[in-house]
């Protein structure tokens, strides 16, 4: 094995190995999660040289100044303001998610209308429709970290493979009986996931457009799905209230993890694929070992139904947003609530951070999102100016930018 090249990955921290074995050119990541600014430098160092075997002496000042970039990076205070940056009359009927590409150059809509469409960020302005689907598009997602497809999955219960650039369409996966609502990439890009009414999830090759396998097993609808890091496993959350673990290469089933008194809202992996989080109907959130499947905790305090989870970058922090009205922020390690965000007039459909961690934006019902702060839990803005619910929000990888789609037919980019 011979390291040809170094880079570095802000979020979350890590430093990115690009080597050659056996002719081929190879890259791995040593991820630094829990690097902090005040964090010993030569303590990283000497872990880092334990480890991993390409890191020679004559690469260690090459690391070391890595490592300092990243923690400058984690100390650049946080003291953005947004601002309204365009309203896009983004389609006819109402919107019903949007998704930034990894650089946040652009960003995709699904709606009502039976459309995908693809934005410039920057300018606002729409570079391509998607079109084909005969009915509903309800989920959609673009394969981060290359940005370069985007999968649309459709109440016609086909889902859509696309080129980002051209807008072209490559394949169309056939095979669910009922509507798809959840759908993703995962990170190899090589597989879609789709979930769908029918109780079932299916695997589709990116390259051939052929369905890989069927996920059978669960008794209702799966809404929501999530790969790991590594791409070999696949959480599956159903509105027969359990989870299911799959293993990826076979399509078997490895946990079916039950716990829940209520249907499972969202599910997803942390960064080091050690933990799974789960919302559910049933006014909880639960923590999962990944391993083996087993409950680790149950995060409770909501008045309501838990309508989205999500851990931060690091897999340090968990989000939740629930129906009555608030949201919180929980210790991954510890369990313990850290801080509760109130001030919503409606509940709350969706939760997530920004790359850096200090901040969550939640969408509402009250027409409003709202950024927060994860260190205090005050509401530093209140994003205004919907005339009709708000729920869908993403911020992009810089934490720079962030978009919003409502009900009301627009989609608003605030920078």
């Amino acid at each position: 094995m011979r390291l040809k090249r170094l880079h570095i990955r802000y979020y979350p921290p890590g430093i990115i190995l690009d080597y050659e074995k056996g002719g081929q050119e190879r890259s791995r990541c040593i991820d630094l999660l829990h690097l902090t600014p005040d964090t010993d430098v030569n303590e990283v160092l000497s872990e880092i040289r334990r480890i991993e075997p390409l890191i020679t002496d004559s690469r260690t000042d090459q690391v070391k100044v890595l490592i300092k970039r990243l923690q400058d990076k984690l100390s650049q205070p946080d003291e953005r303001s947004f601002y309204l940056f365009k309203v896009l009359q983004a389609h006819i009927l109402p919107l019903t998610n949007v998704a930034f590409n990894k650089s946040g150059s652009s960003f995709i809509t699904g709606s009502y209308d039976r459309t995908c469409k693809i934005w410039d960020t920057v300018s606002g302005e729409e570079l391509h429709t998607l079109e084909g689907h005969r009915n509903v598009v309800y989920a959609i997602a673009f394969n981060n970290p290359y940005g370069d497809k985007i999968a649309t999955g459709s109440f016609d219960k086909t889902c859509k493979l696309w080129s980002a650039e051209t807008g072209k369409c490559f394949y169309t996966f056939r095979g669910h009986t009922a509507e798809i609502v959840c759908v993703t990439f995962n990170p190899q890009s090589t597989l879609v996931a789709t979930g769908s009414m029918d109780t079932t999830a299916k695997l589709w090759d990116v390259e051939s457009g052929n369905e890989v396998s069927t996920l059978a097993g669960h008794s209702a609808e799966i809404i929501s799905l999530s790969f790991n890091t590594v791409g070999n496993r696949l959480v599956t959350g159903s509105f027969d209230h359990t989870l299911t673990l799959w293993d990826v290469p076979s399509g078997r089933r490895l946990h079916t993890m039950i716990a829940h008194r209520g249907e499972i809202s969202s599910v997803h992996f942390n960064w080091d694929c050690s933990l799974i989080v789960s919302a559910s109907m049933d006014k909880s959130c639960k923590v999962w070992d990944a391993e083996s499947g087993q409950c680790l905790a149950t995060l409770i305090g909501h008045d309501d139904e838990v309508l989205d989870v999500c851990f931060n970058y690091t897999g340090q922090l968990i989000a939740t947003a629930s129906a009555d009205g608030t949201s919180r922020i929980f210790n991954a390690e510890t369990f313990q609530c850290v801080c509760k965000l109130e001030g919503h007039e409606g509940e709350i459909s969706k939760v997530c951070f920004n790359p850096q961690g200090t901040r969550v934006l939640t969408a509402s019902a009250d027409r409003t999102a709202r950024v927060w702060s994860v260190n205090s839990g005050s509401c530093l803005q209140v994003l205004e100016g919907h005339t009709d619910e708000i729920f869908s929000c993403a911020f992009n990888y810089e934490g720079d930018t962030i978009i919003t789609g409502s009900k009301d037919n627009t989609c608003r980019i605030w920078r």
